[in-house]
Protein backbone atom coordinates (compact mmCIF):
# COMPACT_ATOMS: atom_id res chain seq x y z
CA UNK A 1 0.00 0.00 0.00
CA UNK A 2 2.88 2.35 0.58
CA UNK A 3 4.19 1.64 -2.72
CA UNK A 4 1.18 2.91 -4.64
CA UNK A 5 1.06 5.84 -2.13
CA UNK A 6 4.48 6.59 -2.96
CA UNK A 7 4.03 6.08 -6.66
CA UNK A 8 0.74 8.25 -6.91
CA UNK A 9 2.52 11.12 -4.83
CA UNK A 10 5.64 10.86 -7.35
CA UNK A 11 3.19 11.43 -10.52
CA UNK A 12 1.32 14.06 -9.05
CA UNK A 13 5.12 15.93 -8.35
CA UNK A 14 5.70 15.04 -12.20
CA UNK A 15 2.31 16.15 -13.27
CA UNK A 16 3.05 19.29 -11.01
CA UNK A 17 6.30 20.30 -12.47
CA UNK A 18 5.41 19.95 -16.23
CA UNK A 19 2.29 22.42 -15.21
CA UNK A 20 4.66 24.63 -13.76
CA UNK A 21 7.08 24.00 -17.17
CA UNK A 22 4.39 25.10 -19.27
CA UNK A 23 2.88 28.14 -17.50
CA UNK A 24 6.59 29.23 -17.56
CA UNK A 25 6.50 28.98 -21.09
CA UNK A 26 3.13 30.48 -21.65
CA UNK A 27 4.11 33.54 -19.01
CA UNK A 28 6.79 34.31 -21.48
CA UNK A 29 5.20 34.34 -24.50
CA UNK A 30 2.37 36.43 -23.06
CA UNK A 31 5.29 39.16 -22.43
CA UNK A 32 7.26 38.99 -26.02
CA UNK A 33 3.71 39.40 -26.97
CA UNK A 34 3.20 42.28 -24.78
CA UNK A 35 6.56 43.74 -25.49
CA UNK A 36 6.24 42.84 -29.63
CA UNK A 37 5.84 46.21 -31.21
CA UNK A 38 4.06 43.98 -33.47
CA UNK A 39 0.49 44.16 -33.01
CA UNK A 40 -1.97 41.26 -34.50
CA UNK A 41 -5.44 41.84 -34.74
CA UNK A 42 -8.00 39.42 -33.58
CA UNK A 43 -9.53 39.94 -36.92
CA UNK A 44 -8.90 41.12 -39.81
CA UNK A 45 -9.03 44.96 -40.22
CA UNK A 46 -10.05 46.64 -43.34
CA UNK A 47 -9.39 50.20 -43.52
CA UNK A 48 -9.31 51.96 -47.39
CA UNK A 49 -9.87 49.09 -48.94
CA UNK A 50 -6.70 46.66 -47.52
CA UNK A 51 -7.01 44.29 -44.75
CA UNK A 52 -4.20 44.34 -42.00
CA UNK A 53 -3.90 41.43 -39.67
CA UNK A 54 -1.61 43.45 -37.43
CA UNK A 55 0.21 46.72 -37.09
CA UNK A 56 3.98 47.01 -36.80
CA UNK A 57 4.90 49.69 -34.16
CA UNK A 58 8.82 49.01 -34.44
CA UNK A 59 8.62 52.87 -35.80
CA UNK A 60 8.51 53.92 -32.19
CA UNK A 61 12.09 53.23 -31.55
CA UNK A 62 13.00 55.44 -33.75
CA UNK A 63 11.23 58.41 -33.28
CA UNK A 64 12.73 61.28 -31.46
CA UNK A 65 12.10 63.93 -28.32
CA UNK A 66 11.76 66.25 -31.84
CA UNK A 67 9.09 63.91 -32.75
CA UNK A 68 7.32 63.53 -29.40
CA UNK A 69 7.04 67.73 -29.12
CA UNK A 70 5.33 67.80 -32.43
CA UNK A 71 3.30 65.11 -31.32
CA UNK A 72 2.20 67.33 -28.32
CA UNK A 73 1.52 70.58 -30.02
CA UNK A 74 -0.49 68.52 -32.53
CA UNK A 75 -2.43 67.18 -29.51
CA UNK A 76 -2.96 70.19 -28.26
CA UNK A 77 -4.60 72.58 -31.29
CA UNK A 78 -6.64 69.21 -31.49
CA UNK A 79 -8.02 69.58 -27.71
CA UNK A 80 -7.31 73.13 -26.79
CA UNK A 81 -7.35 73.41 -23.25
CA UNK A 82 -5.08 71.95 -20.04
CA UNK A 83 -4.03 68.83 -21.40
CA UNK A 84 -2.03 67.32 -18.36
CA UNK A 85 -0.48 64.32 -19.55
CA UNK A 86 -1.32 63.55 -22.67
CA UNK A 87 0.87 60.81 -22.90
CA UNK A 88 -1.81 58.36 -21.19
CA UNK A 89 -4.28 59.99 -23.33
CA UNK A 90 -5.72 57.46 -26.38
CA UNK A 91 -6.25 60.38 -28.77
CA UNK A 92 -2.25 61.03 -28.04
CA UNK A 93 -0.95 57.68 -28.48
CA UNK A 94 -3.18 56.71 -32.01
CA UNK A 95 -1.21 59.74 -33.15
CA UNK A 96 1.76 58.78 -32.07
CA UNK A 97 1.00 54.93 -33.53
CA UNK A 98 0.28 57.06 -36.75
CA UNK A 99 3.69 58.36 -36.60
CA UNK A 100 5.37 55.50 -35.76
CA UNK A 101 3.90 52.91 -38.55
CA UNK A 102 3.41 55.73 -40.98
CA UNK A 103 -0.16 55.59 -41.26
CA UNK A 104 -2.74 58.13 -41.00
CA UNK A 105 -4.16 58.83 -37.57
CA UNK A 106 -7.69 57.74 -38.92
CA UNK A 107 -6.19 54.51 -39.62
CA UNK A 108 -5.94 53.82 -35.55
CA UNK A 109 -8.68 55.97 -34.94
CA UNK A 110 -11.12 53.80 -36.86
CA UNK A 111 -10.27 50.35 -34.74
CA UNK A 112 -12.31 48.41 -33.05
CA UNK A 113 -12.18 49.46 -29.38
CA UNK A 114 -10.33 46.41 -28.42
CA UNK A 115 -7.68 46.60 -30.71
CA UNK A 116 -7.53 50.61 -30.06
CA UNK A 117 -6.62 49.96 -26.16
CA UNK A 118 -3.65 47.15 -26.99
CA UNK A 119 -2.39 49.76 -29.22
CA UNK A 120 -2.31 52.54 -26.29
CA UNK A 121 -1.13 49.97 -23.80
CA UNK A 122 1.80 49.17 -26.14
CA UNK A 123 2.78 52.73 -26.33
CA UNK A 124 2.89 53.26 -22.79
CA UNK A 125 4.78 50.05 -22.12
CA UNK A 126 6.88 51.40 -24.67
CA UNK A 127 7.18 54.92 -23.15
CA UNK A 128 7.05 53.83 -19.66
CA UNK A 129 8.66 50.18 -19.34
CA UNK A 130 11.97 50.12 -17.98
CA UNK A 131 15.25 49.10 -20.13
Amino acid sequence: MADKKEIMQDEAAKAASSMDEVNTVAKADAEDDEESLIIKFKKPYKFEGKEYESIDLSGLEDLTAEDMVALEKQYDRKTPGLNFMSELKVEYAMMMAARAARQPVEFFEQLPAKEAVKVKNRIMGFLFGSD
